[in-house]
This record gives structure tokens, sequence and C-alpha cells, in this order.
């Protein structure tokens, strides 16, 4: 089945019922490898590894007493799973908690961290921060690619602009320009997005106008990110690659995927547009 049949029945672009009790099922997985079925590719055979960074800003429960508990969460989902879970699915999960109670924060973790591990077919972490001791704000560091003066042509995916020279470099490139939309709602998705590679040097005027080029590209940041990931490496052939998307949130989260040819672990590095 192809994933644009499957998300005829997500919660993603219809009206649901929100619900404040507690309820696992409101999860709703999708197989990574499908997207990359439908281009007759085995994604298990690709040259990458990662994480998937959730944070969510809207985390709430009731303690034993009924008091209310507010809290922030980082949710880490390995690229490795067998499903990414749609946004709305995860959100409208969070919201059950919300008048339901709860003896230890620790119970609470335990639960998301079971839950989710369940969904996404992969042992997920779960760290909640209290408000005062969230993760405080960090910028990408190396070579910006946004000053560059560059005439702009395409608005879907072309591969076809990234090039490589022949000197060997080991650099670190980033941009605020990236932007896709949502497959089904075709609301916008605004991303920052870091490039680390040992290799030949890629062009970054043709790096800069590739990434422009998702700007109407309907997929879900996880399928961008590795998308991106697969042309640099086809196109330019580094010896390592490392692609980091941090997305602005939407509906109290923010999805981050990182696609590594050599680390699959990485930090979440909260921009300033989180």
């Amino acid at each position: 089945m192809k994933q644009d049949q499957i998300l005829q029945d997500a919660p993603l672009g219809q009206d649901t019922q929100y619900v404040n009790s507690y309820d696992p099922s409101q999860l709703f997985p999708i197989e990574r490898h499908i997207k990359w079925a439908e281009k007759s590719i085995d994604r298990a055979e690709l040259p990458f590894d990662g994480v998937d960074i959730w944070n969510a800003y809207e985390i709430s429960w009731l303690n034993s007493k009924g008091k209310p508990i507010v809290c922030l969460a980082e949710f880490r989902i390995p690229a490795s799973s067998r499903c990414i879970i749609e946004s709305k699915s995860f959100k409208l999960y969070l919201n059950s908690f919300n008048l339901s109670r709860f003896d230890s924060e620790e119970q609470v973790r335990g639960l998301m961290a079971k839950d989710l591990s369940a969904a996404a077919g992969g042992e997920v972490e779960v760290i909640l921060y209290h408000p005062d001791r969230a993760p405080a704000f960090g910028q990408f560091t190396g070579f910006c690619l946004d000053d560059m003066d560059v005439e702009v042509e395409h608005y879907e995916p072309q591969p076809e602009l990234l090039r490589a020279d022949h000197d060997v470099v080991e650099e670190v490139l980033y941009s605020h320009l990236l932007k896709s939309n949502c497959p089904v709602t075709g609301q916008p998705d605004w991303a920052s997005v870091g490039i680390s590679y040992k290799g030949r040097e890629i062009d970054r005027e043709g790096l800069l106008k590739y990434l422009i080029s998702y700007r109407e590209h309907g997929d879900f940041h996880e399928q961008c990110v590795e998308n991106i990931f697969m042309d640099i490496w086809n196109r330019c052939q580094p010896e390592s690659l490392s692609v980091y998307a941090r997305y602005v949130r939407r509906g109290g989260l923010d999805i981050n995927p990182y696609r590594s040819s050599e680390d699959p672990d990485v930090g979440n590095l909260r921009l300033s547009r989180q």
C-alpha cells in the first residue's frame, strides 16, 4: 500500500475528537520504508543512521491530588525504528495526559517511553524537563549559505544542482532557508539545516539553490532529510556526511531529524526559532 493511501486514515487534516484522558491508541505510526519502496529502494541498505529528536512544549498531567504538573519533553526516536509517528496523532496522544492522574513523573515518563516505543517499533528515549531547566538556545557553527546572491528558478527538489570540486575539504555548511510542506494539509514547515561532510568540496551556490528547491515539496520532515542526505551522497560522493534539520514547532511540537554516515547520535541543538 502506498503512503498516500495510508494517510487517508491518519488524524492529520481531519476533524478529530480531542481527548484528555490517557489514551495510547491515539498514536498513528507510518512505516519508514514505504516512501523508499515506492522508488524501488530498500531503506535498510541506505548508508545512514541517526535519530529523530522531537521536542514537546505543552506537556501536562495531574498528580495524585489532582494538581496540574507541567513540563517540557525531549523524545529520541532512532532512525532505525520501523515507523515514524504522524505528528497530529503524537499531539493527540500527549493531550490525552492532560486530565489523567499519575503518582509520579517517572510513571508518566515510563508510560510515554513504552507507548512510543511500541508505536515506533524501536526503543524511544524520553526526557522530561522542568520549564526552568529546559535546554538553552544554541546555533549552527560553520559557514552560513544564506547571504549568497543567487538566482533561484526551482521550487521542487533538483538534485542536478548539486556538484563537487576536486579539492578535498572537511567543513560545515548551514542554511535557514529550508521550507517544505506537509504532504497532507499543505501547511508550511520551516527549518534550518546543517550539513557536515568530508570529501570533495561541495559547490555552495548549487547547494543553497538545491535546499531552496524544497520550497513547494510535500513530504514529512524525516523524509525530506533522508532525501537531502541521499542526493548529496549520490551527487557529491563525500567520504562522510551528516545532515541535521531543526524544524520550527507546530502544535507545540518540533521535529528534528538527523542522518549521518558516521555518528548516529547528536545533541539537541535548540535554535532561536524553536
